[in-house]
């Protein structure tokens, strides 16, 4: 157990979450530190049914402590990690500034366990479009191994933070009532409407949010050789990203078979039902912390393709779910070790 812990980024839509999970999950510690911007210290955040205080942020902040989760901007996770890991804290983050770091390891706890005891002090939780994608395409690599993916992403406006929620939210009451409404997070209306570019310009008329899938799944699988083809998408859905998902494998996998090894792959839940028109959508896989997966189907165009479609909470598995659940990895190994 680690005796004092901190949450980094607690007034944040993530950090609020991790501290519900703590607290669901009766994760084990002595005392707990929220700590947020300078602009959030002195406020107070409710926490197992007593409010605790919001702290600044600054490297002396990590003084005995054992172990944070942070929830932060890359720039700011650039920063407090190294100061944590000097006063001897473990550090789960959530931000996309380690995750690629070759001393860093990239963690979904159900795919490669193991790095996580690799750490020199930080380890990183991947983007959340990668983890509902790496976890369902796990099962299938280890068994017929993944040569190739292509991946349409319809992500959610809360992965944009809550800002981006309230685009959709106002930006729709707006359109409805033939009202303005000046968009905050989004470059284009967002209601009513799709945005085919989540990041920066990066390689060859990809994205940031498309490079990520490429590189992290890579890192992740332990496997540079998977090639990877992604187009992700901002729709105007609130919670929950979708990503329909086409992979080839070295052997074939029928539909029967790819379905028994998602059935079977912890944290997956298939939903797959056609005629009954049962299958994963954003408003029922809201609050969860699994991977869902139904419409398996060959794919028509090549010889050892399978098709499916997944959907998944991308503020919980997606982003606080699988940081507590890193934290717990290493709480695990503290007590086998302590035996």
């Amino acid at each position: 157990m680690y005796e004092s812990i901190a949450v980094v980024g607690a007034t944040g839509a993530v950090g609020g979450i991790i501290l519900r999970l703590l607290e669901e999950r009766s994760f084990p510690f002595e005392r707990i530190k929220l700590l947020a911007s300078r602009r959030s210290a002195g406020k107070s955040v409710t926490f197992q049914g007593k409010k605790h205080p919001v702290e600044e942020l600054t490297p002396e902040a990590f003084e005995g402590v054992d172990l944070a989760i942070g929830s932060t901007p890359d720039e700011v996770a650039r920063d407090f990690a190294p100061w944590a890991v000097e006063r001897g804290c473990v550090v789960v983050d959530e931000s996309g500034y380690w995750r690629m770091d070759a001393g860093v390891p990239l963690v979904i706890p159900e795919v490669n366990p193991d790095a996580a005891f690799t750490h020199r002090g930080i380890l990183a939780s991947p983007n959340c479009s990668t983890t509902q994608m790496v976890v369902a395409i796990k099962p299938l690599h280890d068994a017929a191994r993944v040569k190739r993916v292509v991946v349409s992403t319809y992500q959610a406006t809360s992965g944009a933070g809550v800002a981006g929620q309230r685009d959709l939210e106002q930006g729709t009451r707006s359109r409805v009532s033939g009202g303005d409404y000046r968009y905050e997070t989004f470059a284009h209306p967002i209601a009513f409407n799709l945005i085919p570019q989540i990041g920066s310009p990066k390689h060859e008329g990809y994205t940031s949010e498309e490079m990520k899938m490429v590189h992290e799944t890579r890192k992740i699988l332990g496997d540079d050789s998977i090639q990877v083809c992604p187009t992700c998408v901002r729709v105007p859905v609130s919670n929950c990203h979708s990503e329909s998902i086409l992979v080839e494998t070295e052997r074939k996998l029928s539909v029967d078979e790819a379905r028994e090894l998602f059935a079977s792959f912890p944290g997956i839940v298939v939903v797959d039902d056609l005629s009954a028109k049962q299958y994963p959508m954003p408003l029922n896989c809201d609050d969860r912390d699994e991977v869902f997966i139904g419409r398996i189907r060959e794919d028509l165009s090549s010889r050892n393709g399978l098709a499916f479609w997944c959907v998944s909470d991308n503020l919980r598995k997606g982003a606080a779910t699988n940081a507590v659940q890193i934290a717990e990895l290493l709480v695990s190994r503290q007590a086998a070790a302590a035996q």
